[in-house]
C-alpha cells in the first residue's frame, strides 16, 4: 500500500520516532525521508501519483480539487494531528475519500492541563503564589480566601467536544459540581454523562469555573462577549484552551484588569497578543503558548493512534475516529 507522508519537514522528527516508523513500515510503503510540505512541487510529483494513503499532520497543505488531480490513487487520509479543516477541502469529500483524525489522542493532554488548571483555580494557586512570592511573608488563608477550595466547587464546562467529554471524565472522582452548555446534547444524554444541562448565560452565573471547549465557527466567534463576561460571578475563572475567537479579548482584557474575573488562557486573539498587552503582567491571568495540546513526548501518541488507523485501513477495516464531512461543520 503506497503511503506518502504530507507536513511540514519539521514536525517529522517529532512525530515519527524510530519504532513507530518503522511500525508504519510493516503495513505501508513509503519513503521516510520524503515529505510533501507542496503539492504543486514536481519533486513529488511520482510519490503523489502512487499515492493511496496520506499520513498527514500540521503544516499539510489544503488538498483542493487541483492537487487531489496530481493524486489519482489517493483513498484515505490520516491526520496524526486534531483538526483536519485545514487541510481536507469539500474536494476530498467530492472524491469520496475516507478521513480519520487523531484528535481523541490529542484531547487527552488539553483535558489534563485544563484540570490542572481547574484544581489550582479552586486553590486560587495563582494569585497566592503571587502574592507569596511578593511579600515573602504566610498569608492569613482564612481571611485570603474564605470560600475558596475545591470541595464543591462548581465548574461549567461549554462544549461536550471530544476534550470537553474528556475533562468531564476527568472531574468524576473530586467533589467538583459539572455544568455542561451545548446545544447539540439532549438532556438525558447530560445527565448520563454525570452533568447538569443549562443554558449558557445561566451557566456562566452559576459557575466558579468556566472552561470553554466549543467550536471555532461563525457563530461561537465572540460568544464570551463583553455582556457575558459580566454575568460571571466575581472571583471566578475563566479557562479557554479551544480558539482565541471565542472569547472578546478586549473585554475580557478589561474585566481582569479590573480584578473581578481570573483566566487561564493558552489561546488568543489574536494568537500572540501585542508586546504591551496586560495579559503578560496580570496576577491574575495564567497566559501560555498554546501547549495545552500535545508537544514533546506526547506526539508519540497522537503517531501511532494514527499508524493504528493506517494498519486497520491495510485490513479493509472501517477507521475507528473516522471524520464525517457532517460533523466537520461543527467541529473543531
Amino acid at each position: 500500500m503506497p503511503l506518502v507522508l504530507a507536513m511540514s519537514p519539521e514536525v517529522l522528527p517529532t512525530l515519527l520516532d524510530d519504532a513507530a516508523l518503522e511500525r508504519l513500515a510493516r503495513v505501508a510503503g513509503f519513503d521516510p525521508g520524503l515529505v510533501v510540505d507542496d503539492f504543486a512541487d514536481p519533486a513529488y510529483a511520482g510519490a503523489l501519483a502512487r499515492a493511496e494513503v496520506l499520513f498527514t499532520c500540521w503544516g499539510c497543505p489544503p488538498l483542493t480539487a487541483e492537487a487531489l488531480e496530481r493524486m489519482p490513487g489517493l483513498r484515505a487520509v490520516v491526520h496524526a494531528a486534531g483538526s483536519v479543516k485545514h487541510h481536507v477541502t469539500d474536494a476530498c469529500w467530492e472524491r469520496g475519500l475516507t478521513v480519520s483524525t487523531a484528535a481523541s489522542a490529542n484531547a487527552q493532554p488539553v483535558a489534563e492541563y485544563t484540570l490542572a488548571a481547574i484544581l489550582f483555580a479552586g486553590k486560587r494557586v495563582l494569585e497566592t503564589a503571587a502574592r507569596y512570592g511578593r511579600e515573602r511573608a504566610l498569608p492569613d488563608r482564612a481571611r485570603m480566601f474564605p470560600r475558596w477550595g475545591n470541595h464543591g466547587l462548581v465548574v461549567g464546562v461549554v462544549g461536550a467536544s471530544r476534550i470537553g467529554r474528556r475533562v468531564i471524565e476527568l472531574l468524576r472522582p473530586f467533589d467538583i459540581e459539572v455544568l455542561l452548555y451545548d446545544p447539540h446534547v439532549p438532556v438525558t444524554e447530560a445527565v448520563a454523562m454525570g452533568v447538569r444541562p443549562m443554558g449558557l448565560d445561566e451557566l456562566v452565573g452559576a459557575a466558579d469555573v468556566v472552561s470553554v471547549h466549543a467550536p471555532e465557527l461563525p457563530e461561537t466567534r465572540h460568544m464570551f462577549d463583553g455582556p457575558r463576561l459580566a454575568r460571571m460571578r466575581d472571583g471566578a475563572t475563566l479557562i479557554n484552551t479551544a480558539r482565541g475567537s471565542l472569547v472578546d479579548t478586549g473585554a475580557l482584557t478589561a474585566e481582569l484588569a479590573s480584578g473581578r474575573l481570573h483566566a487561564v488562557l493558552d489561546v488568543t486573539e489574536p494568537e500572540l497578543p501585542p508586546a504591551d498587552s496586560p495579559l503578560y503582567t496580570l496576577p491574575n491571568v495564567l497566559l501560555t503558548p498554546h501547549i495545552a495540546g500535545s508537544l514533546g513526548n506526547e506526539l508519540a501518541r497522537m503517531a501511532h493512534a494514527a499508524i493504528e488507523e493506517v494498519e486497520r485501513y491495510a485490513r479493509g477495516l472501517p477507521f475507528q475516529y473516522g471524520v464525517r464531512p457532517e460533523a466537520l461543520a461543527r467541529s473543531a
